[in-house]
């Protein structure tokens, strides 16, 4: 479709010179991939040029694809073009037909059938229109003003709060919902501002207000309540300038009434959490600078520092930690780690450095929850540029186990396959390679062939104090018999290279030995000759 429609486009371009020389021209052009921008201006003069209303709503059309934040259904962009500036209802009659809504553009959209989604119909004409500023002038708070119109609307606020889905009458609810705050940050104007402190007056009884928590709850909160999600109770037109970084528009809104600006809504966030966790320098400044604010208040223990710092917004970090009343190395209530501890997991290097810089910050501060040290979580995550700073701490023991299963950052960082992690605390001089764990007895290299990680288990062998042939406590494995049971066969070749392993020995808790386990996977071909247990006629070549 998009190809059919390209060359439509390509054919009206070339029919539009006035010589049987130009329009062979412009032909060798686009046989060459050229010409597709001036086929593009030459289809928008005519658009432009068409009667009545069409070359406006064509225009419309083109601004919306080109500057939402996810492409549109079809259903959605109906609605939004049936929007007028000052409305206070929507007018069914003044939904647009999608067959005049796509014939208005000449070609340039076209309807995607899996999706029912409006996109142009090729990626060069995005770059086209982004590069004629003056075609849309302020799109964003023009797309703003209309989101806020729609949810302005009377019939809109009154439905609940616990409708879901969104009904199919109200099609640009959800859109309008999650992403009025992106356009409005774009495209500020005193209309959208008047609108937006409309809806934010009564937020918290708003249906948007539940859209908008709902899909962070999918994103970010999963963990912290279920679905269906609660009454946004408290989730009140501060929070939600907060957690859309308005900043403009929260300094009204404390100027405006007096409001409890250390208030919890209905997932124990204060404004200034959500300002800190989505990245809002300015609203958190704001915030810091109004009287009685509390910087480390958070109803779940995870103040607005731990927050920042699992984002890894530096700038909100350093904001924080000038603070006298926020303590650095306070552990949340949920999992008890520490804001350095959330860095480290994350790989956010700058933030990890910074946290360093203080006195107050233990490095190897373990967590309530697993017992697990900054380090730790670095290491299964194989974050290099964190657990090189760390292992440059005198401070920091990257052997020391867990207290929940006994893994050490080595074992975690070869289970997980991470090379260049293992490489860095193999040469940490007290390291023990052939640590096992406490709960399954497995080492690093059992971890390691157990997940197919060849790189990994060939670095371990070449240390002399790791014994490749050492069976775990609960499984009686040894890495060998946990390469063939999972089917990884270049471990499994590795580790027979070894003169200490005995590919026949059985393992003590179900009598399987080497061929049995890899009979299990259809692996035989991994068993060769000199298996204690004679191996099928056809393989015994290898």
């Amino acid at each position: 479709m998009c190809r059919f429609l390209l060359v439509s486009i390509n054919i009206d371009a070339i029919l539009g010179e006035v010589t049987i020389f130009l329009r062979r021209k412009k032909l060798e052009e686009m046989a060459r991939g050229n010409g597709l921008s001036d086929a593009y201006t030459a289809t928008l003069a005519r658009l432009k040029g068409q009667k009545g209303n069409k070359s406006v709503l064509g225009l419309k059309v083109l601004k919306w694809v080109l500057y939402s934040e996810r492409p549109l259904r079809a259903d959605e962009l109906c609605h939004a073009l049936a929007v007028e500036m000052g409305s206070r209802d929507l007018d069914p009659n003044n939904i647009p037909v999608l067959r005049t809504l796509i014939s208005s553009c000449l070609g340039l959209v076209n309807v995607e059938a899996s999706s029912s989604t409006v996109r142009l119909v090729h990626f060069t004409l995005q770059e086209h229109l982004l590069s004629n500023s003056t075609l849309f002038p302020s799109p964003h708070s023009t797309i703003a003003e209309v989101c806020l119109t729609y949810l302005n609307f009377g019939w809109v606020r009154d439905r609940s709060w616990s409708t879901y889905p969104p009904p199919q009458t109200a099609a640009l609810i959800k859109y309008a919902s999650l992403y009025w705050g992106k356009h409005a940050r774009m495209g500020i104007t005193e209309d959208v501002k008047i609108l937006a402190l409309r809806l934010l007056n009564t937020f918290d009884e708003h249906i948007s207000s539940r859209l908008l928590l709902l899909h962070y709850n999918k994103c970010e909160l999963w963990n912290l309540f279920y679905y269906p999600m609660p009454r946004p109770t408290g989730f009140t037109g501060l929070h939600g300038a907060a957690f859309l970084g308005m900043a403009e528009i929260l300094a009204t809104l404390l100027e405006m009434k007096e409001s409890d600006v250390n208030a919890y809504d209905c997932v124990g966030n204060t404004a200034l959490t959500w300002g800190a966790r989505n990245g809002h320098e300015e609203v958190v400044k704001m915030l810091l600078e109004r009287e009685g604010v509390n910087p480390a208040g958070a109803l779940d223990g995870r103040m607005p520092l731990s927050w920042a710092a699992e984002k890894g917004h530096e700038g909100l970090v350093k904001m924080l930690l000038e603070r006298k009343d926020v303590n650095p190395s306070q552990a949340d209530t949920g999992g008890g780690q520490t804001p350095l501890s959330r860095a480290a997991a994350n790989g956010h290097v700058g933030v990890v450095k910074m946290l360093l810089e203080r006195e107050d910050v233990n490095p190897d501060l373990a967590d309530t929850e697993y017992g697990r040290t900054p380090i730790s979580w670095a290491a299964e995550n194989g974050h290099v540029g964190v657990v090189k700073i760390l292992l440059e701490r005198e401070d920091v023991n990257p052997d020391l186990a867990d207290t929940e299963y006994g893994r050490t950052a080595l074992s975690l960082a070869a289970e997980s396959g991470h090379e260049r992690v293992v490489k860095m605390l193999l040469e940490w001089k007290d390291v023990n390679p052939d640590q096992a764990d406490t709960v399954y007895g497995q080492t690093a290299l059992s971890w390691a062939a157990k997940n197919g990680h060849e790189r990994v288990v060939k670095i371990l062998l070449e240390r002399k104090d790791v014994n490749p042939d050492l069976a775990d406590t609960f499984y009686r494995r040894t890495p060998i018999l946990w390469a063939a049971v999972q089917g990884n066969e270049g471990v499994v070749k590795i580790l027979l290279e070894c003169d200490e392993i005995n590919s026949g020995q059985a393992n003590t808790d179900y009598g399987q030995s080497l061929l049995s386990l890899a009979r299990r996977r259809n692996a035989e071909r991994y068993v060769p000759r000199r298996s204690l247990i004679r191996p099928p006629a056809f393989i015994r070549g290898l």
